[in-house]
């Protein structure tokens, strides 16, 4: 029988997130923004989830790239709905 830690993969050493300059027509961006705080994400959130999802139907998201970061609090220890 193996441990728990056995059955889990190693972990991704925490990367820096690339910092990117991105120019938009403002209509762009305001239609952008508007469907972010929709979904409850940032702009910037909803960039990334946009491009991951298009990198994705293409075939060319990698493989080695990890979940987008959660943000936020995080869960209580101990909380049963955790």
């Amino acid at each position: 029988m193996t441990s728990p830690t056995e059955r889990t993969p190693p972990r991704r050493p925490q990367q820096q997130r690339k910092q990117v300059l991105l120019r938009l027509d403002p209509l762009v961006y305001e239609a952008l923004a508007r469907w972010a705080g929709d979904e409850l994400r940032s702009a910037n959130a909803q960039i990334e989830f946009l491009l991951r999802r298009a990198l994705g139907e293409a075939g060319r998201l990698p493989g080695g790239a990890g979940p987008i970061p959660r943000r936020g609090r995080p869960p209580v220890s101990g909380d049963p709905e955790s």
